[in-house]
C-alpha cells in the first residue's frame, strides 16, 4: 500500500515509518496539518493515517476538507483523545477508523489491511499470466508455486505488475520504489531486477521480466 501519514510527534512518526515500511508498504510523511492536507490532495494515497492534535490544522479539519472535495481514501486517525464522544465525532466528521494512543502496531497494521479491503480504493490481487500477487497476504505465487520475495523484491514486482504491459523507466522505479527523486548513479535497480528474475521467471519457461532497451523494464507475457 501508499500510505499517507500526518503525524507531528517525531517519536511516534519514526515508529509508524520504520514498521509500516518494514510490512512493504511505501510511506509519505507530513508532520504538519497544513502540509499533510496538500500532499492528501496532490497525491494519490492506498490509506492515510492522520493524528488528531496537529499544527497548523487538526486532524478532523484535514479529514472535512479531503471528504468535501470528494476524496473518499480510507482514513485511520489516532489520538490520545480515545472516550467515546471524542471518537464518535471523528467518525462524524469523515473517518473510516478511529485508534487511541498509546496503540499496538499489530492492531494498526489490521485495521489499515481491513480499510483497504472494504474501502474499494485499491486492488487486493494482481494477476499478470500465471503470477499472482496477494496484496493483504503479502504473498506471490507463479504458477501456484509460493515465492518467497524480500520487502523491496516485493514493492518492486507489485510497482511493475501495476503497470503489467508498459514500459517503466529507471526514474519512475526509483521515485516510486526506492522514493529517490534523483539518481543515485548505482546499479541498485539492475541488482534488485537481477534478483527478482531469479525468482520469477528462472524455474519457469516463460519469462515475464523484459528488460525495453534503453527505456526501462517491462512485466508482459506476451
Amino acid at each position: 500500500m501508499h500510505i499517507l501519514l500526518i503525524e507531528d510527534d517525531r517519536e511516534a512518526a519514526a515508529y509508524l515509518l520504520k514498521g509500516l515500511t518494514e510490512s512493504g508498504h511505501r510511506v509519505d510523511h507530513a508532520d504538519e496539518g497544513r502540509h499533510g492536507l496538500e500532499c492528501a490532495r496532490r497525491g494519490s494515497f492506498d490509506a492515510m493515517i492522520i493524528d488528531r492534535m496537529l499544527p497548523g490544522l487538526d486532524g478532523l479539519s484535514i479529514i472535512a476538507a479531503l471528504r468535501a472535495s470528494n476524496n473518499q481514501t480510507p482514513v485511520l486517525v489516532l489520538s490520545a483523545m480515545g472516550d467515546v464522544e471524542d471518537r464518535v465525532e471523528g467518525l462524524h466528521a469523515g473517518c473510516d477508523d478511529y485508534l487511541g494512543k498509546p496503540f499496538a502496531f499489530t492492531e494498526l497494521l489490521a485495521r489499515l489491511e481491513a480499510l483497504t479491503r472494504r474501502g474499494g480504493n485499491s486492488e487486493t490481487r494482481l494477476k499478470v499470466a500465471d503470477l499472482e500477487m496477494d496484496l493483504i497476504a503479502r504473498s506471490v505465487t507463479r504458477a501456484g508455486q509460493a515465492i518467497d520475495l524480500l520487502p523491496r523484491e516485493f514493492r518492486l514486482l507489485e510497482y511493475l505488475m501495476r503497470h503489467a504491459g508498459q514500459v517503466v523507466t529507471r526514474t519512475m522505479l526509483l521515485e516510486n520504489v526506492w522514493d529517490y527523486h534523483f539518481d543515485p548513479q548505482t546499479n541498485v535497480i539492475d541488482v534488485h531486477v537481477s534478483r527478482l528474475r531469479q525468482k520469477v521467471d528462472k524455474p519457469f519457461p516463460m519469462p515475464l521480466i523484459h528488460t525495453v532497451r534503453n527505456a526501462g523494464y517491462m512485466l508482459s507475457a506476451e
